[in-house]
């Protein structure tokens, strides 16, 4: 019965031996999503602290504090990233880093989109960017497993 289920899937859509499937199979991908969480967590820490000193220590525009939290949260994912998370994916610093940065710039887009809309619907500037950064998340996560930091 299963069989069969499985050869109507296969059949039908070509889900059961597509790529994203066999990806989804392997161990390695699961624990390479785990230390790219654990890099996001630090590097979410760390946009949410300078965010907040730019915006109530120094007085900066929330988009503005936005934008210079993102520039030291992205060396900080970039560097973990790099020599933690795929670690086994390493090309040329330069390139990498061109990659990395371009993905970013695109998560950096869309963040402020998402901040500048929670912020008009009435939230928080801080929550407003602590909710952005993890609706933003995902793209930038396949971004770089795709294109930065994909094995040759």
């Amino acid at each position: 019965m299963i069989s069969r289920a499985r050869a109507a899937l296969t059949s039908e859509t070509g889900f059961v031996d597509s790529r994203a499937a066999r990806a989804l199979r392997r161990p390695h991908n699961w624990m390479q999503l785990a230390k790219f969480a654990a890099v996001g967590a630090s590097g979410y820490g760390v946009n949410l602290v300078v965010y907040t000193l730019l915006l109530k220590g120094a007085g900066f525009h929330y988009l503005a504090a936005a934008v210079g939290s993102f520039l030291v949260a992205v060396a900080n994912n970039y560097t973990w990233n790099r020599v933690w998370t795929f670690r086994g994916h390493r090309g040329h610093f330069g390139f990498q880093g061109a990659r990395f940065f371009v993905v970013s710039l695109i998560a950096l887009a869309a963040n402020l989109v998402c901040l500048r809309l929670l912020v008009a619907f009435g939230l928080g500037k801080i929550l407003a960017q602590a909710i952005a950064i993890v609706l933003v998340t995902p793209v930038n996560f396949v971004g770089n497993k795709l294109w930065t930091f994909r094995r040759r």
